[in-house]
C-alpha cells in the first residue's frame, strides 16, 4: 500500500525483533516515520539504523511498557522529536509454556503485567496525547489466536490476549467521540525468535523431544499450510494505521492463517 501511511508518526512497542520489527519496518517502508520501542534499548538501536539505512526515519527509544512513566517519557520523546503521534502499537508482549496446574502466581503476574497492563496503559497514554494535539488518531493492539481460545499449556498467556481484545473493545468505545480508532490483530504461530523460546520450554517440561517438534505439531490445524513470518502479519498492521481503516473499530482482525474461524 505505497504512501498509505505516508508521514503518520507511528510508535510500535516491542519493535526490536520479531513482529514488532516486521511491522516497524512495512510502516516506514510506506512512509511512516517510526519510533522503534523497545526494552531492549540496544537490539532497538540496531533495528532503526536498519530501517534508517534504507532512507526512512526512524528513532529508538528504550521503554517498559508497564512502566506508565517509561511510557509517557516514550510518548514525549516522540512528540520532542516529530510534533506528534498519529498511531500508536502496543505490540511488546511475553509468552510461557507451562502446563495448567504448574502456573504460579508470579507467573501469571508477570505475563499480565506486560501484556495486559502494558497494553492499558499504551492504550491511555496515546489516547491522551492524540486528544490532546486534536485530530484523532488510531490504536492497534496485539491480541493473538490465545486471544479467541484458551491452550492449557499457556492459560496465562491466554487470560492476557483475552485481555488485549475486552481492552480493546473497551477503549474503542470509549474514545469514538475523540476520532480515536482502537482495533487489534490475531497472529497465530509466527516464526520469531518467541517460538525458539517455546521451543526449548516444550522440551524443558518433557513435552517434546527434539528442536522444533513444538512448533511443527502446534501448526498442524493452520488451513493454510505454513507458520507464519513477521511479512505475513505486516500487510495488514499497515492496513490497521493507515486512512483506509478509518471506519474500522473495536475489532480483532485474525492474521493466523486459518487456525482460528470466527
Amino acid at each position: 500500500m505505497p504512501g498509505s501511511v505516508e508521514n503518520k508518526v507511528i510508535i510500535v512497542t516491542g519493535a526490536a525483533r520479531g513482529i514488532g520489527a516486521g511491522i516497524a519496518g512495512d510502516l516506514a517502508d510506506n512512509g511512516a516515520r517510526v519510533v522503534v520501542a523497545d526494552l531492549n534499548v540496544d537490539a532497538g538501536r540496531q533495528t532503526a539504523a536498519k530501517i534508517s539505512a534504507g532512507n526512512h526515519e526512524a528513532l529508538a527509544v528504550g521503554v517498559d511498557v508497564a512502566d506508565r512513566q517509561s511510557v509517557k517519557d516514550l510518548i514525549a520523546e516522540t512528540v520532542k522529536r516529530f510534533g506528534r503521534l498519529d498511531v500508536m502499537f502496543n505490540n511488546a508482549g511475553i509468552s510461557q509454556t507451562c502446563p495448567f496446574l504448574e502456573v504460579t502466581d508470579e507467573d501469571f503476574d508477570r505475563i499480565m503485567r506486560i501484556n495486559g497492563r502494558g497494553v492499558m496503559i499504551g492504550i491511555q497514554e496515546a489516547a491522551m496525547q492524540m486528544i490532546a494535539q486534536g485530530g484523532g488518531g488510531k490504536i492497534v493492539n496485539t491480541a493473538s489466536i490465545a486471544g479467541k481460545q484458551g491452550y492449557p499449556l499457556f492459560a496465562h498467556y491466554c487470560a492476557s490476549k483475552f485481555a488485549v481484545v475486552a481492552l480493546t473493545q473497551a477503549a474503542a468505545r470509549a474514545l469514538s467521540e475523540h476520532e480515536i480508532t482502537v482495533n487489534c490483530f490475531g497472529p497465530g504461530v509466527v516464526k520469531t525468535e518467541l517460538w525458539e523460546q517455546l521451543d526449548r520450554e516444550f522440551m524443558d517440561h518433557g513435552l517434546t523431544d527434539k528442536p522444533q517438534q513444538a512448533i511443527n505439531e502446534f501448526s498442524q490445524s493452520i488451513l493454510l499450510g505454513r507458520v507464519s513470518l513477521p511479512r505475513d502479519i505486516a500487510g495488514v498492521t499497515t492496513f490497521l494505521a493507515s486512512d483506509a481503516s478509518d471506519y474500522i473499530t473495536g475489532q480483532t482482525i485474525m492474521v493466523d492463517g486459518g487456525m482460528v474461524l470466527i
